[in-house]
């Protein structure tokens, strides 16, 4: 048998070895869900996922206002939360590559030549045709191989390799969850945004009314028609509502300052014309489901449940530390004593060089590195149960609100409509001088008020719906994700 032979088979016994070898990491099965079967909006009832699920509903088909489809596009591009993530699973990805390499021997080249010198006195034996006279000695030498390669026999190298591809697909849900956090935000402070500037325009409208009022009632009081209460009830409205403009109008810049810490860089002076208030979606209602839905919906569940493999992972490399290790060097090449024979065929060499530590006295420490594995896979167990909870809370929030804001807006509307008769009407009496101003100021504040309140209330509602929109996993697609993270591909388990 040849020397290429021998390493050929050495190999193949290598490799038939390692697919041989057992896993003592303990079976995974998935925590029970520590919630109700329906969410209470639900009353109890389980009902199956009726529509598309907001987690099949990319951002791009959700939000149909230019503008804010624009905002959201360049938040992507730019958002420096999102490309901390990127580098956080070029990180992951580099960890499990270098870790992945150990189930493979690293195979080299290797090139050496000696030059020896002996002493007199060494007792040294030349070689033949050397002559006694012979000063230096020189050796070649050159082979291809590997050295301290660990034959994974139970599946501790494995399982830290599985331990890091969880590492790096958790980090890919992170990256997900970043992605649906930042399309949410944007959306929201854009609602808010319009909301400030509809705040602004019935401010605006509301002044100009009383503006027109008391300088009608000025011209009144002037003439001795009015008197000088009525005049000063009429000037304390003007500077109420002259306060309130300028409260909204900083909250309208605040607002376009948080877009932009966002979007990550200045608003553009080419964003498209906003869409009326509220007509930011086509979309008024989104399908619930079952809470089971949320583990393939939501993206931090999945990346709690990578995690929580991983830890399990772990625990099966720790029970390996408490078995043997063997490693294995082995090299085939050639060796002359005179570089001209080096690559002759009598010059071929092979060597195989097996070695096994057995662990005898470690003093606590592989017991403690499987204690510490089993703490940190009950550490996530309990992080995954969290994760789970507070994606019930969230979404069982937000279908309650859903429904009281619903019915606070339809009351408000028809608050305001008979508030703004009541006005018309108290205007009316005052103008003919059947009624004092106190009666049309007392009108025209509770008007004002319900259309601000009006206003808020449409903000709470419309960013309900892209809470619940988030809270169920919809605002992210696969090709968001790959773009986010400029790392394609995902590392297989094994």
């Amino acid at each position: 048998m040849s020397q290429f032979s021998k390493l050929k088979t050495v190999s193949v016994l290598m490799a038939f070895t390692m697919l041989a070898s057992c896993d003592l990491a303990p079976k995974y099965q998935r925590p029970t869900q520590p919630v109700q079967n329906a969410f209470p909006s639900d009353s109890g009832k389980t009902q199956p996922l009726v529509g598309q699920a907001a987690s099949d509903i990319g951002w791009k088909h959700f939000f149909t206002d230019p503008r804010l489809r624009a905002l959201i596009e360049l938040a992507l591009k730019n958002n420096r939360d999102l490309r901390s993530q990127a580098a956080a699973i070029m990180e992951a990805q580099g960890s499990y590559e270098v870790q992945h390499a150990s189930l493979f021997p690293p195979i080299g080249v290797t090139g050496q030549g000696q030059y020896f010198a002996p002493s007199e006195t060494a007792g040294f034996s030349f070689a033949p045709g050397l002559g006694r006279g012979t000063s230096m000695l020189r050796y070649y030498g050159m082979g291809i191989g590997f050295s301290s390669y660990e034959i994974d026999l139970f599946g501790r190298i494995r399982n830290l390799s599985r331990q890091q591809a969880e590492e790096v697909l958790g980090s890919r849900m992170s990256a997900q969850s970043v992605l649906i956090s930042t399309v949410s935000q944007v959306a929201n402070t854009y609602l808010s945004w319009l909301a400030d500037r509809e705040l602004v325009r019935v401010t605006n409208e509301t002044l100009t009314s009383q503006t027109n009022t008391f300088n009608l009632t000025k011209l009144k009081y002037d003439h001795g028609e009015a008197d000088a209460l009525t005049l000063a009830q009429t000037q304390t409205q003007v500077e109420q509502a002259a306060s309130n403009k300028a409260q909204y109008e900083r909250q309208m810049a605040q607002d376009e300052h948080q877009l932009q810490l966002l979007v990550g860089v200045p608003l553009p002076d080419t964003l498209p014309a906003p869409q009326p208030f509220g007509a930011q979606t086509l979309l008024t209602d989104l399908p619930a489901g079952l809470p089971s839905d949320l583990i393939a919906q939501r993206p931090d569940i999945q990346a709690a449940e990578h995690n929580l493999i991983g830890a399990n992972a772990n625990i099966g490399a720790a029970r390996a530390a408490f078995f043997p290790k063997v490693t294995l060097t082995a090299q085939e090449g050639v060796s002359s004593l005179q570089f001209r024979h080096l690559f002759t065929p009598g010059a071929q060499t092979w060597s195989v060089s097996p070695n096994i530590e057995l662990p005898i006295f470690t003093w606590g420490q592989n017991e403690g590195n499987l204690k510490v594995s089993k703490a940190r896979r009950l550490s996530q167990i309990a992080t995954y149960e969290k994760t789970v909870q507070t994606a019930f809370k969230e979404v069982s929030d937000a279908l309650t609100a859903r429904e009281t804001y619903l019915a606070q807006d339809t009351h408000l509307k028809a608050l305001v409509g008979s508030s703004q008769q009541a006005f018309d009407l108290a205007m009316m009496r005052y103008n003919t001088g059947i009624d004092p101003y106190l009666t049309t100021l007392t009108q025209q504040r509770s008007l004002y008020d319900a259309q601000q309140n009006l206003i808020v209330v449409q903000l709470a509602r419309y960013q309900n719906l892209v809470t619940l929109y988030r809270a169920l996993g919809g605002g992210w697609s696969a090709a968001d994700v790959a773009a986010a993270s400029a790392q394609p591909g995902a590392p297989r388990k094994g």
